[in-house]
């Protein structure tokens, strides 16, 4: 079984949604209102509005993405705006994580894996 979709739900669906097309460098002509496929290959990514008004009613999500370069994220969000709640730093593990809130206030988090602690 594989996960197939990931779906945030919110009151902006176009705010959330410009927000995250820019986080991946992703553009497509969707510019719905109520959802928004934001990633469709592998595990999708959509934005919905479901109806219900969400604003300062945060849904306590966590998001986590592996990327291949973190410093190089951090350095690209910032020039985004992005406001980072804990810069680049190195866990236990071998892993280094950077984390920062979407518009609605939901936890992202980008980390690199260095292939010595994969195996």
């Amino acid at each position: 079984m594989n996960i197939g979709e990931v779906g945030i739900l919110t009151s902006d669906v176009k705010k959330l949604a410009d927000f995250y097309k820019k986080l991946f460098e992703i553009e497509n002509d969707c510019d719905d209102d109520v959802i928004q496929f934001i990633l469709t290959e592998g595990t999708g990514l959509t934005i919905h509005n479901d109806g219900k008004e969400r604003r300062g009613n945060f849904q306590n999500i966590c998001l986590a993405f592996t990327v291949d370069d973190v410093d190089a994220e951090f350095e690209r969000l910032k020039k985004l705006g992005v406001e980072i709640i804990e810069p680049p730093t190195v866990r236990p593990w071998g892993a280094k994580n950077m984390l920062f809130n979407d518009p609605d206030g939901n936890s992202i988090i980008f980390r690199s894996v260095p292939t010595s602690s994969i195996n």
